[in-house]
């Protein structure tokens, strides 16, 4: 797609001086959520006609964050799914502060309520929103536009101030709810706004959305032009996760936020679970299955290989391109703002003397714990399977050379016992020391005799400048187009638009709440078992019946739910989902108080390599770390906002 919407929004903002006039004057009111400002003429004038009101339309979009973007992406580095060299050239706050549990609520790293410190305005870009809303719904202005595209444009910006509140919901919890801009003579007492309880804000934010699905398009029309814009699909995609996450522990009966009120004592939790909420997220998961079925789309399977492929191969190109291939049929919604290009080069390991070591940064590794968490080939995890033992996960072990093992390592080279024997996610998603990298400019044409790793201390792989490295001794493959091309004078990585859903998010999201609001009915099997037939695996109550040593697992409801966390971890590793689901799984105090580790990777020897070390001890303090703090001066200048327990 050659016009993509990021490249539409700088053209027309460009050209809009009276809109950045506008959102100067807005930003100088943080501190009172929703004030119209008092610049009339200048927001008139922005809704004269259709060419100017597209250009407001394009600014409310322009709030989404950048997903691709290693900031911007809130969920990729403030966890324990990547860790990355101490020392770069390059910034990245959220990992620097937030994974270390430097946190601050003097001022927060990513702050999305005002928009400083890497985060995006969104409380500005609601207000835009409403200043939208309120002048389209006018039918006094902009008399030039249709009233077909009128409803349209009006409920794709309903959809993006929900979603603006959705994403501050997940952050920070009970939030405001700014549904229409005050005047600037409001008083100050009708300006300091205070926060609504949780249920209140699911309500809202769904009922939004239903308000804008029906005037959405069920697929985009002149995808040439609107690729990324919203559509009915992605309207009930979001609806899902929102009842989702209100359904999930951290919001649905939470007795951490039990004393977590108001200033006159209204409580913003309710400490009682509500069964219900878990039906409610299921009918909206399986509704949004439907209509995106509906829209053509389809899990993803790769088929259009450049040179013959072993059917191992295509399976893990299918789960790479999965995320990958632009606009493929498992995209629900892919962000055209957010091109995946710069993250490439991030996760691409060194593997050939004719790519760029500056290129090929390397250094966006998956940690140990990631390494663990995917299945054996038998679809099982490593401590379940009873008839593979990964005891000792660095006994060295040579590759036989034949079957998958020759797709999956090099030939008579000693590497890790944790690396074999793996399901096909793990080698479509990591790269590591005796394994294979496959690439669409192999020069060999085959598969089997692709490009090799080989990442010990002086080799190729190890990364030829001091900061471009794998501090784990693992690469991100999943993240790396099969076409891009990283030498010295190429065009360089091939981008993709991020995929902020994709099919497999909804049939697990589905898979997950019918299973907490019927049990392992046959459903929650059969969204299951489509993901994992993708990934190469067999059903899960075969893989458990056969090779599991607690093959009833999958019979009840607590045994299904701890398969279904762990296929999603699977499923969307690397993908920035894994910190948002340990959040509202309430499992990250557990698990994100346990170390970071990954090989020494220092060393020369594989005996030496091959010592599993710790790089660092991470600490989450709950409740405190499951939501942002509120940035203490908003605190200060309004006296009805409540500061986050622990902060």
């Amino acid at each position: 797609m050659k016009r993509k919407l990021q490249i539409i929004v700088r053209k027309k903002l460009a050209t809009a001086f009276s809109i950045l006039v506008l959102v100067m004057a807005l930003s100088s009111c943080n501190d009172f959520l929703d004030i119209m400002p008092d610049n009339v003429a200048t927001v008139e004038h922005a809704f004269t006609n259709e060419i100017e009101a597209e250009k407001y339309l394009f600014t409310c979009y322009s709030y989404l964050p950048y997903e691709a973007d290693l900031t911007g992406n809130v969920g990729l580095l403030s966890g324990d799914e990547f860790w990355v060299p101490e020392r770069r050239n390059v910034t990245v706050q959220t990992w620097e502060t937030i994974a270390h549990g430097y946190q601050s609520s003097n001022n927060p790293v990513a702050n999305y309520w005002d928009g400083w410190n890497g985060g995006r305005p969104l409380f500005q870009a609601i207000r835009d929103c409403n200043v939208f809303l309120e002048n389209l719904e006018d039918r006094s202005k902009v008399r030039d536009l249709s009233l077909d595209k009128r409803n349209r444009w009006i409920a794709e910006v309903k959809y993006l101030k929900a979603y603006y509140h959705y994403y501050l919901l997940r952050m920070y919890g009970p939030i405001p709810i700014i549904d229409k801009n005050l005047p600037i003579s409001a008083a100050p007492n009708e300006v300091r706004i205070k926060r609504q309880p949780v249920d209140d804000c699911v309500a809202y934010i769904v009922n939004l959305l239903d308000e804008a699905y029906d005037d959405l398009p069920l697929v985009i029309s002149r995808p040439k032009d609107e690729l990324g814009r919203i559509t009915k699909p992605i309207c009930r995609a979001i609806q899902a996760k929102v009842l989702l996450l209100a359904a999930s522990p951290l919001f649905n009966g939470n007795s951490d936020y039990a004393t977590f009120t108001n200033k006159d004592g209204s409580p913003l939790f309710s400490p009682v679970p509500d069964q219900t909420k878990w039906e409610k997220a299921a009918q909206a998961a399986k509704t949004a299955i439907d209509i995106a079925a509906q829209a053509g789309f389809e899990l993803f399977y790769y088929k259009d290989a450049p040179y013959e492929m072993s059917a191992t191969s295509l399976t893990q190109m299918s789960i790479r391109h999965a995320v990958c291939e632009r606009w493929n049929k498992e995209i629900v919604w892919g962000l055209s703002g957010s091109p995946a290009s710069d993250i490439q080069e991030r996760c691409m390991a060194l593997v050939s003397s004719n790519q760029s070591g500056y290129r090929c940064g390397a250094w966006l590794a998956p940690t140990m714990k990631i390494v663990k968490q995917f299945y054996t080939k038998n679809g099982v995890p490593i401590e379940e399977d009873k008839t593979l033992n990964f005891e000792i996960i660095n006994e060295q072990r040579i590759s036989s050379n034949e079957g998958e093992e020759k797709i999956n390592f090099i030939q008579d080279y000693p590497t890790a016992r944790i690396n074999f024997d793996r399901e096909n996610r793990f080698y479509a998603c990591l790269g590591f020391d005796g394994g294979k990298w496959l690439m669409a400019d192999n020069p060999s044409r085959v598969d089997y005799g692709t490009y090799d790793i080989k990442a010990k201390l002086g080799q190729l792989s190890y990364g030829i400048t001091a900061n471009n490295y794998s501090v784990t001794g693992y690469f991100t493959k999943k993240l790396v187009h099969f076409e891009s091309i990283f030498e010295e004078n190429s065009s360089g990585p091939k981008t993709y638009p991020w995929p902020a859903i994709r099919l497999a998010d909804i049939y697990l999201m589905y898979a997950e709440a019918l299973n907490e609001a019927e049990g392992p009915t046959e459903d929650v099997h059969k969204y299951m078992d489509l993901v994992r037939a993708r990934a190469g695996l067999g059903s899960v109550k075969d893989s458990w019946t056969k090779y599991s040593n607690n093959p009833s697992k999958p019979d009840t409801k607590d045994g299904m739910r701890e398969i279904i966390h762990r296929e999603r971890l699977n499923e969307l590793a690397l993908e920035g989902q894994r910190f948002w689901d340990l959040r509202r799984w309430k499992k990250a105090l557990e698990i994100m108080n346990e170390p970071v580790k990954g090989w020494d990777i220092t060393q020369k020897t594989a005996a030496a390599y091959y010592q599993e070390r710790t790089i660092y001890q991470q600490e989450f303090v709950g409740p405190r770390d499951y939501l942002w703090p509120i940035r203490m001066d908003e605190i200060s200048v309004n006296y009805e906002l409540i500061q986050n327990p622990g902060w």
